[in-house]
């Protein structure tokens, strides 16, 4: 399960070094670990924000969650089919990944993702992306209370949050019981 890797939240800006921009760090290793899953037949599941464009799916509590100076702005927030909303550069989303569209922090909140993971017969799910400290951890945190195997791949994951969100959400992890942490080595 790939969380959140979007230009929204990875691409460095044109000016930018990429190594200054924290959501970029995980594409090089998922560059060359996802081809190795493919290679295996291990489904890639992409799950990224995606709203619809009316916003009806959102509460007001989360529509303006990134906007709350500006309670009646017009902005939609990541809007599934823009460009923010596509796959950082770098990655690829091949025909056959499987595509989930989350509206809340957890991708499992309100989303097909569940259902997805049991018809495929999957009790064992590794976990990569942006940001660590919220969308990825709440993801594998429900993941880890609906009763899956988790692995957190730590190369494969980065934030835009303080050093410290990391430490704490990586402590909060290995402290949750049967639950792994690991690094890619592809």
């Amino acid at each position: 399960v790939v969380v959140d890797m979007q230009r929204y939240f990875c691409d460095p800006a044109p000016d930018q070094d990429p190594a200054e921009k924290p959501g970029y760090q995980p594409v090089a290793p998922l560059a060359r670990l996802i081809p190795a899953f493919r290679n295996a037949s291990v489904p890639i599941i992409w799950v990224n924000w995606g709203n619809r464009p009316d916003e009806a799916n959102l509460p007001p509590g989360v529509r303006y969650a990134f906007n709350r100076s500006r309670l009646d702005s017009p902005r939609t927030f990541l809007t599934r089919g823009t460009e923010e909303t596509e796959i950082a550069e770098g990655l690829v989303s091949e025909t056959n990944d499987i595509q989930v569209d989350k509206y809340r922090l957890s991708g499992f909140w309100d989303t097909p993702l569940d259902s997805i993971l049991r018809n495929h017969r999957i009790d064992t799910v590794l976990f990569a992306g942006v940001n660590l400290d919220q969308c990825v951890y709440h993801t594998l945190a429900d993941a880890h209370f609906l009763g899956y195997d988790c692995v957190l791949v730590t190369d494969c994951t980065a934030t835009t949050s303080p050093h410290f969100c990391t430490e704490a959400t990586l402590h909060n992890v290995a402290n949750m019981g049967f639950l792994e942490i690991g690094r890619a080595h592809v």
